[in-house]
Parts: C-alpha cells; sequence; structure tokens
C-alpha cells in the first residue's frame, strides 16, 4: 500500500512499516447541524472506552482548511496548537486524544486540506503523476485515504475525526475519501458515527429531531449512512424521540446515543458507557461476545474531580484570555493538578494587558498562585512581567511557561540583576523606542538528534520554531529535580526565542537559578527562585503531557504549593 508521503518526507519520515499481523478496524466521526458540538471529545471518550475493553487505539484528525497546519493561525480564531513529541503543530483535539487514552499523538494523527493539496501539488510538479490531469477525484481523495491508511496494522481501532459538519464545501473531499476508503475495504471493517445536535425547544417543551434528521440527510445524499447516531441534548433523550431518530435516520434504536451535557469533561467516557456507546461500536463490528471494560481508572478520576477537599484560586495571565481554548491544555493540566492534591482548582482568567501600565496588585491579590503561560508579540508582555514581579515579591507560586519564563527572567534581569535595559529581540528591536540589552534573543541555531538545525529572522513563520520533544538535565538538588524525582527529562517545546546564557551569571548571583539546561549546555530550559517558596519558569510546554489518570509533576507540585499558600491567607 503506498505511504502518505509529504514535503521531504515531513509526515512519514520515522515511520516504517513492518509484516502486518492485523488491519485496524476504521471509525470515522462526522458532525452535523453545528459546529462545536464535541466530536473530539466523543472520540477521545470512544477511544479511551475501546481501550478500558482491551483494544489498542490510535486517534487521527482530518481537517478541512485550507491552512498547512494550525502554527501560524491565530489562537483566537482556532484555540490553542497542540505539539506532538515529533514536532508537528496539530489541532487542540488531539490534546483530548492524548489525555483520554494516553497515546502520544504523531504528525501521521493530523493533516489539512492545506497540507493534502501541498503534497498532490508537488508530486505534480516532481511528475509523479506523469503527466495527468489532476483532479479533486482521484489524486486528493488518494491521497486523503494513504493519509487515513498509515498505521493501520499497529492497533486494533484507528478512530478518524472528520472536522466541520456536513454540508461545508471544503469537507467534501474528506467526505469523498472515507466513502471510497470504506468501499475498498472488507465488509464490516468501517463504521460510520454520526454526531448532531438535538435542540430542546422550552417553549413548546419539545426536543426536536428534525435539524438530526436533515443533518443525516445530508449525509446520505453523499453516499454515507451512519451506524451510530451521538445526539447532543441538555438531557435524556424521551423512548419516543429515540424511536423517531432511529426510524427516520435508519439506525438502530440501540444505536442513537445521548451525550448529555456533563460538569466535567472526565466524566465522557463513564457517561457514554452509560449510554452503551461502546457496546453499540462493537455490535456494529459484529464483535461477540465482547470483552467486559474496567472502568476503574475513570471511576478514580470522577472522584477526585466530584469529591474535592477544598479549592484553590489561581490567575492565568494572558494575552488569549477571551477564549479559554486559546489555553485549553493549561486549564486542564492544572485540573489534573487539582485531583492529584484532592482540591478543585478555580482559574480566572486575567488579562495581561490591564496593568501593562499601572500597579498589578489591585488585579491579583487574593490568588493563592499566579500562572503565566506562552504567547507571541509585545502586546500584554509588560504586564507579564508585572504579574512576575508580584509573585517574587509577595512570595506566591509562580508558574512561568515559555514566554512566561522569558518575562521572569526580564523581570529579574531588570529590578534584581541591575540590567535596566533588559529586553527581548521578538518585540524590543522591531519598536526601536530605545536601546536594549537582549536578554531573550531569536534561536539561530540548536541540536536535534544528531544534526544542527538553523533558523533566521526572515524564514517562513509556519513550522519554523523549536518544535517537539527535547532533552533536558536538572541540576542536582534543585526544585525542578525534586519535583520530577530525575535530573534526566524530555518535554515538548514550541518557541523560536531563548534566554541568553551570556546573563547567567549575573542572574544566578541574584539568586535566579537556571535549574534546568539543554543536553549540550547552551540553551536554558528551566529557571527558578532558590529563596522563593514555589517559583519556577520552563522554556518548553509541559501541561501538554498531562493527563487525568497521570498529571504532569510540574503542575501536580504547583497546586500543592498553591494549597498551601491557601492555608497561609
Amino acid at each position: 500500500m503506498q505511504r502518505f508521503s509529504a514535503t521531504a518526507g515531513q509526515l512519514n519520515s520515522d515511520f516504517s512499516r513492518g509484516q502486518p499481523t492485523h488491519m485496524a478496524r476504521f471509525i470515522f466521526i462526522t458532525g452535523g447541524v453545528v459546529s462545536s458540538l464535541g466530536k473530539g471529545l466523543a472520540s477521545a471518550a470512544l477511544g479511551a472506552l475501546l481501550q478500558a475493553r482491551g483494544y489498542s487505539v490510535r486517534l487521527r484528525k482530518l481537517d478541512p482548511y485550507l491552512n498547512v497546519d494550525p502554527g501560524t493561525m491565530s489562537p483566537f480564531e482556532h484555540g490553542e496548537v497542540f505539539v506532538t513529541d515529533d514536532g508537528a503543530e496539530t489541532d487542540l483535539d488531539l490534546g483530548h486524544y492524548e489525555r483520554f487514552t494516553g497515546v502520544a499523538a504523531r504528525k501521521t494523527d493530523s493533516v489539512s486540506s492545506g497540507r493534502i493539496y501541498s503534497n498532490v501539488l508537488e508530486k505534480e510538479r516532481r511528475g509523479d503523476y506523469l503527466g495527468k490531469t489532476i483532479q479533486v477525484i482521484p489524486h486528493v481523495t488518494n491521497e486523503i485515504k494513504d493519509f487515513i491508511s498509515i498505521g493501520e496494522d499497529e492497533v486494533d481501532f484507528m478512530l478518524c475525526e472528520i472536522g466541520g459538519t456536513v454540508g461545508d464545501i471544503e469537507g467534501l473531499p474528506f467526505f469523498e475519501a472515507i466513502r471510497q476508503f470504506a468501499n475498498d475495504k472488507p465488509r464490516g471493517d468501517c463504521l460510520f458515527m454520526h454526531l448532531t445536535l438535538l435542540p430542546y425547544i422550552k417553549a413548546s417543551g419539545e426536543l426536536k429531531t428534525k435539524p438530526t434528521q436533515h443533518s443525516v440527510k445530508e449525509l446520505r445524499s453523499i453516499g454515507l449512512a451512519p451506524d451510530i447516531l451521538v445526539c447532543r441534548s441538555e438531557g435524556p433523550i424521551p423512548a419516543k424521540e429515540r424511536e423517531k431518530l432511529a426510524l427516520f435516520c435508519n439506525v438502530r434504536a440501540d444505536s442513537v446515543i445521548a451525550a448529555q451535557d456533563l460538569k466535567s469533561i472526565y466524566e465522557a467516557p463513564l457517561a457514554y458507557h452509560r449510554e452503551g456507546l461502546d457496546q453499540a461500536v462493537l455490535d456494529a463490528f459484529g464483535i461477540t461476545p465482547a470483552p467486559k471494560p474496567k472502568l476503574k481508572r475513570w471511576e478514580d478520576v470522577a472522584d477526585g474531580i466530584y469529591n474535592p477537599e477544598g479549592e484553590v484560586k489561581v490567575a492565568i495571565v494572558g494575552k488569549y484570555t477571551q477564549l479559554e481554548d486559546a489555553y485549553k491544555s493549561i486549564a486542564e493540566a492544572l485540573t489534573h493538578g487539582g485531583m492529584a492534591n484532592r482540591v478543585k482548582v478555580r482559574i480566572e482568567w486575567v488579562d495581561a494587558e490591564l496593568f501593562d501600565k499601572e500597579d498589578a496588585a489591585p488585579y491579583l491579590q487574593g490568588y493563592n498562585a499566579i500562572l503565566v503561560p506562552g504567547g507571541f508579540g509585545e502586546r500584554g508582555t509588560e504586564g507579564k512581567i508585572k504579574a512576575a514581579q508580584y509573585a517574587r515579591e509577595q512570595g506566591l507560586p509562580y508558574l512561568g511557561i515559555c514566554l512566561g519564563m522569558q518575562m521572569a527572567v526580564i523581570e529579574a534581569a531588570r529590578n534584581v540583576a541591575g540590567i535596566t535595559e533588559a529586553g527581548s529581540e521578538e518585540f524590543d528591536h522591531e519598536a526601536g523606542k530605545k536601546r536594549f540589552e537582549p536578554v531573550v534573543y531569536h534561536l539561530k541555531e540548536w541540536v536535534q538528534g544528531n544534526h544542527t538545525v538553523a533558523r533566521t529572522v526572515g524564514d517562513d513563520k509556519g513550522g519554523t520554531m523549536r518544535l517537539g520533544a527535547y532533552n533536558a538535565t536538572l541540576t542536582e538538588g534543585s526544585a525542578v529535580a525534586r519535583i520530577y524525582g530525575t535530573t534526566q527529562i524530555e518535554e515538548r517545546h514550541r518557541h523560536r526565542y531563548e534566554v541568553d546564557t551570556k546573563y547567567r551569571d549575573q542572574l544566578e548571583k541574584c539568586g535566579l537559578q537556571f535549574s534546568g539546561m539543554s543536553p549540550d549546555g547552551r540553551l536554558p530550559e528551566i529557571v527558578e527562585w532558590k529563596d522563593h517558596p514555589w517559583f519556577i519558569g520552563v522554556q518548553f510546554h509541559p501541561e501538554l503531557k498531562s493527563k487525568p489518570f497521570d498529571p504532569h509533576p510540574l503542575f501536580k507540585d504547583f497546586v500543592r504549593a498553591a494549597k498551601d499558600a491557601s492555608r497561609l491567607v
């Protein structure tokens, strides 16, 4: 079978196919009526339930937008960018997939129309199509099918979520591709699950099925028939409406699954199991007798969420606070840290621009901890610097991530080390307002594996950052070494600016310890104030590896410190 190819082998350079022992069964998840119903969450929960029954799974996302990836998209447009170990910038749904299944996502688990068309056009330029006319069918659809097939001999179930909703013009090539794909496979190897909305009309007290009927009609008009309907609703689906949906949408009544609103997304696996989703999937594939599920992991997770023994307030001081999805993984990692400490983490979003030019104290008083996340550009950075200063001076637990670490270093340089003109090349060189000391500089060269990567300021923005998993060495006896329980770690990165080590001695004399460095000692990975109760800045993104059943050590200890701080108030 032809493997999916990409520029310079981007998507499958590390993928090698062994001798196939079995082929995966495929589950295609589509959406209708409206967007943002929770296809990613439903896919992740189903993957977790199949794992609970002893099966191996892999989840992937097919996005119809024309961007090559979400890496250069505004967080207000797309939410956060989730980064994989092998350096792919992907949709935030891959974060759900990892958090629910624990299966590390790869480059080959996310693709967009832009990447598909880019691959096709590059092949045409190389002459791979032997001068044929390039068309959506078969060339684009074949490229999509090749992508879907990657790794099909590695797992029992492959879950593929199609972004957008049925009827979107840009999604048609994907729907056509999965239609062809199902026909190419042996009968019974593919299943279609369709997620829709059942709106409740309060005035008449009715749950309306007509939008779902129209959505299924649209799906059937392009050759796809759903085997399972997952219907978002505020409450249970009465038997009458369930039977009506089964009749008019041509599915079994026990394959109409209610997806009710939940207090926590981590209740989803248990809720879907109660509704019979995993059993409906196994029945549709003819898998009998079905292995019994082992759900203790998710019962423990639910217990940790719904039975806290206290509460802590954490301020996230950022610049994209109007859209919480921009910091989705951070919010979830804090929740995981709360579960590990048996406390509820009450997150409050604080716009860093509010105190760019005024005192931060009135905005930050009353919190048990402060977290400053990543970001790009100058807007809001002075507010983030003041947040770091407030946390340092007040002895408040502080976690700075990526830009949040850089702002903490600039704050230390300005207010403690006497480097009053400390700044960053990311924005200060563009402003041209004054002389400055570039404590943070544009990263031009670094080591990745066995080779050196070089970048210039004039490079394209997309895919040119330091991306993916890199190793770091921690200082013996440091706070982070205690938290991790080791001096060798691996974390995911997404940045193009670094703290300059030429200021290291000057800063360390003032108490800011460079407690984590790249293996070659050239790039700072972690800084911490030695005489502070809990003040850590990290250049990487620890939130990307946190899971409800395996909280990230940094977030677990950060919430513990916030819990201790709350007792002192």
